[in-house]
């Protein structure tokens, strides 16, 4: 992609030829440098002498048809706030990305044609494709980039990409009022006024407060949709875009009707997201009955299912999914650490994946760091001591135990068996809780503001990048509330290492903080599935479920 090799590329060479990483972290991470995917393959292959190939492309798809997905719809008129995968999985099928993370797990480009990064990775230039336009026929330029860029990370917008970018991009600033306890009411902004720089009609700039090794990635935020800047940040039929699709029609819980635009790249005539709600077993008889050519995600429950419908392919893939229990710390009696660490010591999370996903995936450890990232860091985990738990409770002016409520929702339904293992679990802590299962649609709303929640988080390729989304101060998707200034710096240190040995020290630090200090109680890592109609052509499950509708095909009846 970039015309100059990256200083750091020659050291990653030498670090595969050393084995301190494997091939596919070379090929991700030359990449993110800037070295073209095809040529990372390439060169991952000759220093190891094991040629490593790309994803296949598809050949000879036919042409035409209806595909129809089942998957949940949402409201999706503000697309820079988007909380769900599915929401985005609307409308990028109409509005496009800068950057796209394949289902290999490395970032290309997109909307961009290639990038570049300075030495130091505080300087990313970006170059838009030049023939990208928008559907009206309009250029999409560095302008409109930038735009979105600035409008997502407005924190009047509440847009979760703050949570990836306020280390980089944006500076702390004191509003001058004070909140109901005499603190200082702070909002963010952009750095530097030349944060965000447009050189020219096709070429942007992005100077950051400090070095970055993921940008590329964090441009493929699922949030961080391109949008029309003449829509203000909204979305609806016939919104305008970039992708093949046209939204032709919108019912919220109902459909997402989707036709290819005229000479667009893409093999279908229609796309068609069709919401089945909360019952697992209804999707299951839509697509045994081929009402429905395919499904969004399959339930654990229901794999023996899938796999017994002789015309359905399973399509599986190990990933960094999963869901947290998490406390927010400025709610009693969360908000003493001694509290929160007794919680997780009452979990098994071993009983848990077994329990609640079957024992498909792997048992967590608490601090929503997955051994598939490669800043993963193997520490002591807690183990499962109700006892101990007590004695921190007790410690914690709870010496017979506490009472508390569990919010969750029932789709998917193993994150409530999840809840319900847990809550057996913790019994024996001296923990009671309820457990309060609320509509998905309505847990959707609340999901931020609930004092204790189940919430489903999805894989991300970097280990850090979750935990900026999740767990750094102030950001919007911070649903715990947590805040720990030893937490921040680390992270901000993680974010700018990009030798994935020293990042791994780092990592294991925010990891042990996570334990001791932490807000989460994580049960559970899982492997993914969704199942298609043979007669669906050219899907590839991506880790973080994405569906590119120009990519499918669908053969007649």
């Amino acid at each position: 992609m970039s015309d100059k090799e990256h200083i750091w590329i020659p050291k990653l060479k030498q670090q595969l030829s050393d084995k301190k990483i494997d091939r596919r972290e070379f090929v991700r991470y030359a990449s993110l440098l800037g070295m073209s995917s095809g040529a990372a393959y390439m060169w991952a292959g000759k220093i190891t002498g094991q040629p490593l190939a790309p994803p296949a492309m598809a050949q000879d798809m036919p042409k035409g048809g209806v595909l129809k997905i089942a998957q949940r719809i949402p409201k999706v008129d503000n697309p820079h706030t988007f909380s769900w995968v599915y929401d985005s999985n609307v409308v990028r099928q109409v509005c496009g990305y800068l950057t796209r993370t394949g289902v290999d797990n490395v970032t290309r480009p997109h909307l961009c044609e290639k990038w570049e990064a300075s030495e130091d990775l505080k300087t990313w230039t970006l170059h838009i494709k030049k023939d990208a336009k928008w559907h009206k026929g309009e250029d999409f330029t560095a302008e409109h980039a930038a735009w979105n860029i600035k409008h997502c990370l407005d924190p009047k917008v509440g847009s979760s990409v703050v949570g990836l970018m306020k280390g980089y991009m944006l500076k702390d600033v004191d509003t001058g009022t004070k909140d109901d306890k005499g603190n200082a009411v702070m909002t963010t902004e952009l750095w530097d006024a030349n944060a965000i720089e447009i050189k020219d009609p096709k070429t942007l700039v992005l100077n950051l407060a400090q070095a970055q090794v993921a940008v590329p990635e964090h441009l493929f935020h699922y949030p961080f949709l391109m949008l029309d800047p003449a829509e203000n940040g909204a979305f609806a039929v016939g919104s305008n875009g970039t992708e093949s699709f046209e939204l032709v029609e919108l019912e919220i819980s109902r459909k997402a009707v989707f036709k290819r635009r005229p000479d667009a790249p893409g093999y279908l005539d229609e796309l068609h997201f069709i919401d089945l709600g909360d019952n697992p077993t209804a999707v299951a008889g839509a697509l045994a009955s081929k009402q429905v050519d395919g499904i969004y995600q399959g339930n654990i429950e229901q794999f023996d299912l899938y796999k017994g419908m002789p015309h359905v392919d399973i399509h599986q893939v190990v990933t960094a999914q999963t869901a947290v229990a998490r406390m927010q710390m400025t709610q009693k009696p969360f908000d003493d650490p001694k509290v929160r660490k007794a919680i997780r010591l009452a979990t098994d999370p071993a009983k848990c994946l077994q329990i609640a996903h079957k024992g498909v995936g792997e048992p967590a450890e608490h601090h929503h760091v997955c051994s598939v990232h490669p800043d993963y860091k193997k520490i002591e985990p807690l183990g499962y001591k109700p006892d101990e738990a007590k004695k921190l409770l007790a410690e914690a002016g709870h010496p017979d135990g506490i009472d508390i409520e569990i919010f969750c929702k029932p789709d998917p339904s193993w994150e409530q068996a999840a809840v319900e293992a847990m809550a057996e679990q913790w019994k024996a802590g001296g923990i009671r809780a309820k457990i309060n299962v609320l509509p998905s649609a309505k847990f959707w709303e609340v999901w931020t503001e609930v004092p204790f929640g189940f919430t489903e988080w999805t894989h991300r390729p970097l280990g850090f990048m979750v935990l900026a989304l999740a767990y750094r101060t102030g950001v919007p998707w911070n649903e715990s509330r947590y805040s720990n200034k030893q937490f921040d710096e680390l992270l901000n240190k993680a974010e700018g290492t990009l030798d994935v040995d020293k990042r791994r020290e780092i990592l294991g630090e925010l990891e042990t903080i996570m334990l001791e200090d932490g807000p989460i109680t994580q049960p559970l890592w899982r492997s993914v599935y969704a199942a298609y109609d043979k007669r669906v052509q050219g899907f590839e499950i991506h880790p973080t479920l994405y569906i590119f509708g120009e990519q499918l095909a669908v053969k007649p009846a």
